[in-house]
């Protein structure tokens, strides 16, 4: 109340009601007003008397506000947080109180809403409503003193002026962040990830600007961004252009400006996934759809012309089998691909890379040439109709050869030998020279054995082919010409052997046996490929077969013959005179061959007759007995006496 002379007051009514008051001053009384209703006159009595000015209270039927909450509860020391009271009895609010202090704005949203910013200042205060009815009750609100946020980057740290773009804030103090600014412009939206990180998409804008971030405690430090002028994407082709409504196809977008695109779309889908390959060149998934749509490329400088992409109804092709199954890792392979379907074929792949070349034969057969790879890959036929399912192609590693043993053998073939090398599985072919093995085993991925085939004599390459490709091992094997044999030197010998003889012939320098009949011989040496010495081992009598073996075979026999010891039964005369000169002759077995006749150690002409009779011509000699010996092949025979006679003395 104010007025004047208040000093001394002794009472205040409202109506004949006595208030409790205080004199504050001369002119000012602060009084509680006591219950009542309706309008009555406040007077003030002091000694002086009663005051007669007509001052009326009316005494309201509607009660005071009430608050409940205060949304937030904090904030910081400087003020400018925006909170929310919620309560009873806020309409006709004339003020609203942090602590003594008048919020500094307020609207009054409903009876039972406030919108408040908070003013300047410190520690816990109560908030109150004041309306015409009263002040509410407080609740706490308690002033922070969190750090201003901090932003260290922005990234990207540029897009386009059109907007949209999707940016990582990093930086510290962001929790319970209020807005993100693009200079002056709020962000389209953005998401408070953690305290030191927010997302948040880009708004239009030009030039440079600094990227802000505000929470309750205030406005952080600036960093750029640059909206750029980039053109927008142009898609010229689509392959391939068109494929079945299912989706599924992987199709190839060419064009400029495909650099960060953010979307393929197919009439209004979007592609199931998309691979930005280079800034020309997109792969993408079809989603399903039908009839002919717009593909399209959207990038953050906006969405590309258009280029048509037709959903068929075809049905998928079907792949039944490739053969060969497996071929070398440098391709080259010519397959035949076999099912249903084929006929409007647009592509044949081997994994994810095209086929060389290939060629639609009929609707259930194509021909491929296989392109490079490694490894088991599937094998695909892409139609109209999408594509098809996979037969698996094994890209085989090349095989090499190293080594053949034994590394020669005969011409005419049929021997064995074991090939050694590296990546043998699945060997296709084994030659000798242009010759196919006439047999051959895989018996590892390093061993084979082949039966060798017929050839000429001389040096040939031996050969592997795999599905992997092929080795030749150059001269790897020779074929060594059969022995030939044309004479024995003698051609006859004793039964007992031991006798040294001489074989002539061609094609010898690799004997490794030599026989009379099937008995080797004592021992032989090859002096040349035309000649070798052998010790002839013992023998019943009567001819055999010499032979000669060589890697290359073996030869043909000639003729040498055992024969047994002569033997002398007779002598006629068995007697004459020491000067010799007689015809003496001799009976007995074996004398056919004879190579030499003695008297005593003196060789005696002679003449065979005959197996059984020979003639000899005794040499002189001192009178008195001589043994008689003939030498054949077989050996020496016996001796037999022949007696030299002495002249006769007259």
């Amino acid at each position: 109340m104010t007025g004047t002379a208040f000093t001394g007051a002794t009472a205040v009514r409202f109506g004949a009601i006595t208030a409790s008051f205080t004199v504050v001053s001369d002119t000012q009384i602060t009084a509680t007003a006591p219950p009542g209703t309706g309008t009555v006159q406040v007077t003030v009595t002091t000694p002086s008397g009663i005051s007669t000015q007509f001052v009326t209270y009316t005494y309201s039927t509607t009660s005071g506000p009430t608050l409940a909450s205060v949304a937030p509860s904090s904030g910081p020391a400087a003020g400018g947080t925006t909170v929310t009271l919620t309560g009873t009895g806020f309409t006709g609010a004339t003020a609203v109180l942090f602590g003594t202090t008048a919020a500094a704005s307020f609207t009054v949203v409903s009876g039972t809403q406030i919108t408040a910013t908070t003013p300047p200042g410190t520690g816990t205060v109560q908030v109150t409503v004041v309306t015409g009815s009263g002040t509410s009750n407080g609740v706490p609100f308690t002033y922070t003193t969190a750090p201003l946020p901090t932003l260290a980057s922005v990234a990207p740290s540029s897009g386009p002026a059109a907007g949209g773009t999707t940016v990582t804030l990093t930086g510290t103090g962001f929790t319970g962040a209020t807005a993100v600014l693009f200079g002056t412009t709020a962000a389209a939206s953005f998401t408070v990830v953690s305290g030191t990180q927010i997302t948040a998409t880009t708004p239009p804008g030009t030039g440079t600007v600094q990227v802000t971030v505000v929470t309750g405690s205030g406005t952080s430090n600036g960093v750029p961004f640059t909206y750029t002028t980039a053109p927008l994407p142009t898609l010229a082709s689509v392959a391939p252009s068109s494929g079945p409504a299912a989706g599924g196809t992987t199709v190839t977008l060419t064009g400029t400006g495909f650099t960060g695109a953010t979307a393929v779309l197919f009439g209004t889908t979007a592609a199931a996934s998309f691979t930005v390959v280079s800034g020309t060149q997109i792969t993408a998934t079809t989603p399903p759809g039908t009839g002919t749509v717009q593909v399209t490329v959207v990038t953050g400088s906006g969405t590309s012309n258009g280029v048509p992409f037709t959903y068929t109804t075809a049905p998928l092709p079907t792949l039944a089998s490739v053969a060969p199954s497996s071929g070398p890792a440098a391709g080259g392979t010519t397959v035949t691909l076999t099912g249903t379907g084929f006929a409007t074929a647009t592509a044949v792949r081997f994994g994810a890379l095209p086929a060389t070349s290939f060629t639609v034969v009929s609707d259930s057969h194509i021909t491929a040439v296989a392109s490079a790879g490694t490894g088991t890959v599937q094998v695909t036929v892409t139609t109209a109709g999408g594509t098809s399912n996979g037969i698996p192609y094994t890209y085989s590693a090349a095989p090499v050869l190293s080594g053949v043993s034994p590394n020669q053998g005969p011409t005419f073939g049929g021997n064995t030998v074991t090939l050694t090398g590296t990546g043998f599985t699945g060997a296709t072919a084994v030659a000798f020279g242009a010759a196919a093995a006439a047999a051959f085993t895989v018996v590892s991925p390093t061993q084979i054995t082949a039966v060798a085939p017929a050839g000429s004599a001389g040096p040939v390459g031996v050969t592997v082919t795999t599905p992997g490709g092929a080795s030749t091992l150059a001269s790897a094997y020779f074929y060594v010409a059969a022995p030939v044999l044309t004479g024995v030197t003698p051609a006859a010998g004793p039964l007992a052997g031991g006798n040294t003889v001489t074989l002539t012939g061609t094609h010898l320098v690799e004997a490794t046996a030599v026989r009379f009949a099937s008995t080797p011989a004592g021992a032989f040496t090859v002096v040349s490929d035309t000649q070798i010495t052998a010790v002839v081992p013992a023998g019943s009598a009567g001819p055999v077969g010499v032979t000669v073996t060589t890697v290359g075979g073996t030869s043909a026999a000639v003729t040498y013959t055992y024969l047994a010891a002569p033997t002398v039964t007779a002598l006629s005369p068995s007697q004459g005179p020491v000067s010799g000169g007689n015809s003496v002759t001799l009976t007995g077995t074996g004398l056919a061959q004879t190579s030499q006749v003695l008297f005593g150690a003196v060789p005696a002409a002679f003449t065979v007759v005959s197996d059984t009779h020979l003639v000899a011509d005794a040499p002189p000699g001192p009178a008195g007995p001589v043994g008689v010996t003939v030498t054949t092949p077989g050996g020496p025979s016996a001796a037999n006496p022949y007696t030299r006679l002495p002249a006769p003395g007259i």
